[in-house]
């Protein structure tokens, strides 16, 4: 390398290290959680007397609580359902779902995952104001063990029930679906009107320290299309002054009419209510900070989703019904919902192609059972069938390494002229029948491939606490140590991946000018730059692709060097 690729490749390095220091500091080493204080309560089990009581995960810790919220002054009751896969725990207190505790999903510490903090509003809790909610006491009716019944009756002789059921499914595991029946007679004689109503969704926060923020949202979907907001946008803006400032927004109200259903979201799981009898015409949500520890927060979001008011004449019933899912974003399960659930996973405009690739993945692992195999023979698949596509692109490289002296010296010849320089470049490239974008194509179709697999591996809960060799949790990355007193994380896999990549352009024939070489180099330095703190499923793809592209090389490095002959003129051409 000369001069200038030297200072480049330092530069870099430097900007990688500083890169990581400004991640320390934005993100300190973890500590142990400080949880709230939690109330005191009587539960009234509905699970079997010798079933474990399981542990809470660390994931739901104290938050800053709404300031505008009232604290019931009444004691607090729990009431419980629970099947294979997830414990709903029920609170007097608006009559809803506290807790959602996914019995097999682990989170830090071997506890396991529950969704909703405990100072949010209950996941079902109907309410006016969800700026100021009130919680109002339920008395928990008799019933059977798989049905959980409150009733409350108003000043305004307005009786509330609501009902919460288990769907019945086909399937033997994943069942994370519950019904919601709500039903308000009016005992008076007076007609009741009732303005616009919200259901509270609960909150969403990062199960890990290291889970991305930016998958914290809130979500709805209207005619089969998912829009949403993340924590982010609650947050102020930067940029100079006068130019797109703006102060942070405390909460976010829009009027969405026809929505199919609402939800709040994190990174894995997410909490989502679908309007059965009538669609949602609402949304409502706000962020707050979940405590790690003394020095570290996680931006959490709470949500509703609106519905239309009605009117009770005296006698009259007014019925409503909601589908809940509180549990993990399993695609194949989300996408047997009858409401588009499974737009849930925000694949973008790369659906198709992460919708194929977290199908094909599941089924490899139904055979190796284990992720880590399954991600290798995904790549292994992926390059066989590229093979000989990439075969006829190295064959392009090479030949226009032979026409390399002969470009050059047309370069010298046209140096003062760069339009007849191109021009003379592209004739040349026609007369020897070589396409110049010829070894570009594998990577056009890898692009796709490439970000289907970024989109698709940030939200497959599938890899959460999958190992592979070293690497505990290939959905985090593979950090097996820090740097003392710097603190810095070692991650293998991306300095692997780097490493593989600076083998394989080392192999790479020479084309184009010293300027795109120069620029071609920083390439592995700027993947790294990119890539050291994902998750470890990507960098093992990536490392696994530039291995058996090296494999590749090395097979067509020993065939015969391809010959330079000029092909004849199309109209020329004997027929």
């Amino acid at each position: 390398m000369d001069r200038t690729a030297w200072i480049a490749v330092t530069l870099c390095a430097i900007g990688l290290v500083l890169w990581e220091v400004y991640l320390v500091k934005q993100t300190p080493r973890k500590t142990v959680p400080v949880n709230a204080p939690s109330a005191q309560i009587s539960p009234v089990s509905k699970v079997a007397p010798d079933a474990p009581t399981p542990p809470l995960a660390a994931a739901s810790p104290a938050i800053a609580p709404n300031a505008q919220e009232s604290v019931p002054s009444f004691p607090e009751k729990i009431e419980t359902l629970r099947n294979s896969d997830v414990e709903l725990r029920f609170t007097n207190r608006g009559g809803g779902i506290k807790e959602a505790v996914l019995l097999n999903q682990m989170a830090e510490k071997s506890q396991r995952v529950v969704l909703n903090s405990t100072d949010s509003m209950p996941i079902g809790a109907i309410i006016e104001q969800p700026s100021s909610p009130e919680l109002p006491e339920f008395t928990a009716s008799p019933q059977s063990g798989s049905v959980v019944q409150f009733e409350r009756t108003t000043p305004e002789q307005i009786t509330i029930r609501k009902k919460f059921f288990f769907q019945t499914s086909p399937e033997n595991k994943d069942n994370f679906v519950a019904e919601m029946d709500v039903d308000l007679e009016n005992r008076s004689d007076k007609p009741y009107q009732s303005a616009a109503y919200f259901v509270a969704l609960g909150s969403a926060a990062p199960i890990h320290a290291k889970d991305y923020p930016s998958y914290t949202r809130l979500v709805w979907c209207i005619d089969g299309k998912a829009k949403g907001i993340d924590v982010g946008w609650f947050g102020a803006s930067g940029g100079f002054v006068g130019m797109g400032q703006r102060a942070a927004r405390p909460f976010y109200q829009e009027n969405i009419p026809g929505a199919e259903w609402v939800a709040v979201s994190d990174q894995f799981f997410t909490t989502l209510l679908a309007p059965l009898t009538a669609k949602a015409n609402g949304v409502w949500g706000r962020r707050f900070d979940i405590e790690r520890g003394p020095d570290q927060k996680l931006p959490g979001i709470e949500g509703a989703l609106g519905m239309p008011g009605f009117q009770l004449q005296p006698g009259q019933t007014y019925s409503a019904r909601f589908e809940i899912y509180a549990g993990p974003k399993l695609y194949h399960r989300l996408a047997q919902l009858p409401h588009n659930e499974a737009e849930i996973m925000d694949f973008g405009m790369f659906k198709i192609v992460c919708q194929f690739l977290l199908n094909f993945m599941n089924l490899l692992h139904s055979w190796l059972h284990d992720y880590g195999l399954a991600i290798l023979a995904l790549t292994t698949i992926i390059k066989l069938t590229l093979w000989p596509i990439q075969n006829k692109a190295n064959r392009s490289m090479r030949q226009m390494a032979a026409l390399s002296p002969k470009m050059q010296e047309l370069r010298e010849k046209y140096k003062d002229d760069p339009t007849r320089m191109n021009q003379e470049v592209m004739k040349l490239y026609k007369s020897y029948g070589i396409n110049p974008v010829g070894g570009c194509l594998p990577m056009m179709i890898q692009i796709p491939i490439f970000f289907g697999l970024f989109k698709m591996l940030g939200q497959a809960v599938e890899l959460r606490n999958a190992k592979f060799l070293w690497v505990k949790d290939l959905s985090q990355p593979d950090t097996i140590a820090h740097l003392p007193l710097l603190g810095w994380p070692i991650n293998i896999i991306p300095l692997c991946m780097a490493a593989t990549q600076i083998w394989l352009m080392a192999m790479t024939p020479k084309t184009g000018d010293a300027t795109q070489r120069r620029v071609m180099m920083f390439t592995p330095l700027i993947f790294l730059f990119i890539c050291y703190n994902f998750a470890a499923a990507l960098a093992l793809y990536y490392t696994a692709q530039n291995l058996f592209s090296i494999l590749q090389f090395y097979q067509n490095r020993n065939q015969p060097m391809p010959k330079l002959e000029k092909v004849a003129p199309a109209g020329k051409q004997k027929r």
